[in-house]
């Protein structure tokens, strides 16, 4: 299985790159995981949180590996337990949707593209998270749904 988390913003401190890079790591036996990042743009600078979504919009989309499954993660999207997770992952590779891509958006948002593109919306839980928080949550439930789904032990 390969899975690509689109992420917007780049990692600045270490804590994030780190826990990011640990997942990673503990994922390597499962699955083909990357991260990709795409520039966050200065809303002040592109002409307002609009057009800054758009500008991250088009660079999400591009990101997007070509036929993938599209899971945008959303704060309105339903809330999945990390055995949900872990089941509709197994349920994509069944269904032959073995390229999954998450997308994390930035802090403005996604734009309109992004959530027509995306095939399915989950959320991580009705608090809202920093993107760069988010990521690691995701990376980490990415992992505990693989662990799940092999019966192998993982801490509750």
């Amino acid at each position: 299985m390969k899975i690509t988390v689109v992420a917007v913003g780049k990692l600045k401190e270490r804590f994030w790159t780190d826990a990011c890079g640990e997942y990673l790591k503990r994922l390597k036996p499962y699955a083909q995981v990357s991260v990709v990042e795409v520039a966050d743009i200065d809303p002040d600078r592109a002409g307002g949180v609009d057009a800054a979504r758009t500008k991250e919009g088009e660079a999400i989309l591009a990101a997007l590996p070509t036929g993938a499954y599209t899971v945008l993660l959303a704060i309105e999207g339903p809330l999945r337990s990390s055995e949900d997770i872990a089941g509709r992952i197994d349920e994509l590779g069944l269904l032959g949707r073995s390229n999954i891509a998450f997308v994390v958006g930035g802090s403005s948002g996604v734009s309109d593209a992004v959530r027509h593109r995306a095939d399915e919306l989950v959320s991580l839980g009705r608090i809202t998270l920093p993107h760069n928080l988010a990521r690691v949550v995701l990376l980490e439930q990415i992992y505990r749904a693989f662990k799940i789904s092999r019966h192998e032990p993982y801490h509750k």
